[in-house]
C-alpha cells in the first residue's frame, strides 16, 4: 500500500487543475447584428468565407491555378477564420 505524507504540495496539487475550469465560467463572446446576438465565432467564420473568395477572385484574375483546391481553399478559409478570432477576440 502507498502512503502519501500529507503536506503542503499534495493539498495545493488539485489547485492547478481546477482553475482552467472555473476560467470558462464567463460569458461566452457574442456579437449584435441588428437587435440579435450571433456567436462570435460565426461572424468571423462569414468574414473568413468573404475573404477567401476574394483571395480565390486574386488568383483567376492573376491566371494563377491552385493544386488541389479541395484543400486549399477550406484551410484558407479556416486560417482566416483563427486570424480573425485572434485579432478581435483574444
Amino acid at each position: 500500500m502507498i502512503v502519501i505524507r500529507d503536506s503542503w504540495s499534495v493539498r495545493l496539487l488539485p489547485l492547478p487543475l481546477v482553475a482552467p475550469l472555473l476560467s470558462g465560467c464567463s460569458r461566452a463572446p457574442s456579437v449584435d447584428v441588428l437587435g440579435s446576438f450571433f456567436p462570435a465565432w460565426l461572424v468571423c467564420f462569414i468574414v473568413a468565407i468573404v475573404l477567401t473568395a476574394l483571395v480565390r477572385l486574386a488568383l483567376w484574375r492573376l491566371h494563377m491555378n491552385v493544386a488541389l483546391p479541395i484543400l486549399v481553399y477550406p484551410s484558407l478559409a479556416t486560417v482566416f477564420s483563427f486570424v480573425l478570432w485572434l485579432i478581435f477576440y483574444y
